[in-house]
C-alpha cells in the first residue's frame, strides 16, 4: 500500500471531504549510483558549510532567501506553515471546467486521493459521481512544500486524482519555435491524414504500450556484465538519414508498413492515399512559363502605351 504524503480536505463550495494523498505513480527505472572507477567507491555529495569548511548535518541546515549580495533572510518550516493561506490544509476547488480546456502542458504528475475514514465516504462519493456526470475536471488551489500550486481533479474509475499543474506563466510560449511558412500540397495532407488512419488506435490498452524497451536493454547489459558475457550487439538496420526527398513515397511506405504491422490488408478501411498529381519539377516549369507570357505580355501593353 502506498504511504500516505499529505493529508487535508478538499473544499467543495460547503463540502469538505477529508483525504489522504497518495502517488499515483510507480518509477521502475534503473538507476545508477556514481562510483570512482579506479576502486569502485562511491562518489557521494556531502554538504559544507563555505565559511566553517566543514560538513553540517541536515539539522543544522535552513531555508534562507538572498535579498541582496551578502545578505540572507531565513525562513522557517515552522512559520511556513503558520502562512495565513485557506490552501495550507486544504484542496480548494476554484471552478469546473471541460477537459479538454486544459492544456497538456500544464498538468504534472498525479495523486490518488483517498477518502479519510468513514465520514469522508458519502462527501467523497458525491463529488466523484458529480465530477462522472458533469464530464468535467476541477481545478483547485492547494499548497505543499512550500508553495501553492494549481491543481486538476479528475475521476479515475473509483478513485479521484489529483494532478499537479503548472501556473500558465510556467508553459513557455511556443511561437518562436515554429518554423516558416512552406508550400503544402493537398494530397500530401490528405497522404498525412492516411497515414493516421492507419495508425489508429482505440485506447493503448495493446501489449506494445507496456513494454520499457530501453529498461529491458539496459538489464540484459547489465546481466551481460555480471555474467562477464559480451554485452547484447543491436540489430543491423538502415540508419535515417534526416532528410525526407520524396514526401509521398514516404508516407506511402509508411501506410503500408501501418497496414502491414497489424496485419491488414489493402482493403483496411482507411484513406487512401490520392494519386499523384504533377511533380514540383513540372509544376515550376508551367508556373515559369506562365509568368515568362505574363511578362511579354505586360512588356507589349507597355510599347503599345509608349506609342
Amino acid at each position: 500500500m502506498p504511504r500516505t504524503i499529505w493529508s487535508g480536505a478538499i473544499s467543495f463550495g460547503l463540502v469538505t471531504v477529508p483525504v489522504n494523498v497518495q502517488s499515483a505513480t510507480e518509477d521502475h527505472s534503473v538507476r545508477f549510483h556514481q562510483v570512482h572507477l579506479e576502486d569502485m567507491a562511491r562518489v557521494r555529495v556531502r554538504k559544507f558549510c563555505e565559511i566553517e569548511d566543514r560538513e553540517v548535518t541536515q539539522g543544522e541546515i535552513g531555508k534562507g532567501y538572498e535579498i541582496a549580495k551578502n545578505q540572507i533572510i531565513t525562513v522557517t518550516d515552522e512559520e511556513l506553515r503558520a502562512m495565513p493561506l485557506p490552501t495550507a490544509k486544504a484542496i480548494e476547488i476554484q471552478a469546473f471546467v471541460p477537459a479538454a480546456s486544459i492544456d497538456p502542458l500544464m498538468i504534472a504528475e498525479g495523486y490518488y486521493l483517498q477518502a479519510s475514514g468513514q465520514v469522508a465516504a458519502k462527501p467523497y462519493i458525491l463529488l466523484r459521481k458529480a465530477l462522472e456526470r458533469s464530464s468535467k475536471v476541477a481545478v483547485a488551489k492547494y499548497a505543499w512544500s512550500g508553495r501553492e500550486r494549481l491543481g486538476l481533479l479528475r475521476v479515475r474509475d473509483e478513485a479521484i486524482v489529483l494532478h499537479a499543474m503548472r501556473w500558465p506563466d510556467e508553459v513557455r510560449d511556443p511561437s518562436a519555435l515554429a518554423p516558416g511558412e512552406v508550400e503544402l500540397d493537398e494530397d500530401e495532407v490528405a497522404g498525412a491524414r492516411a497515414l493516421i488512419d492507419s495508425m489508429t488506435r482505440d485506447g493503448i490498452e495493446d501489449a506494445e504500450f507496456a513494454v520499457d524497451q530501453y529498461t529491458d536493454a539496459l538489464e540484459k547489459v547489465i546481466e551481460a556484465k555480471r555474467e562477464h558475457r559480451a554485452p547484447p550487439v543491436p540489430p543491423a538496420g538502415v540508419e535515417p538519414t534526416g532528410r525526407v526527398l520524396d514526401l509521398m513515397a514516404a508516407l506511402e511506405e509508411s501506410v503500408a508498413k501501418a497496414k502491414a504491422s497489424r496485419g491488414e490488408s489493402g482493403d483496411a478501411d482507411v484513406h487512401e492515399l490520392p494519386k499523384r498529381k504533377a511533380t514540383a519539377g513540372k509544376t515550376a516549369k508551367k508556373t515559369a512559363a506562365k509568368k515568362t507570357v505574363a511578362k511579354k505580355a505586360t512588356k507589349r501593353a507597355a510599347t503599345k502605351r509608349g506609342a
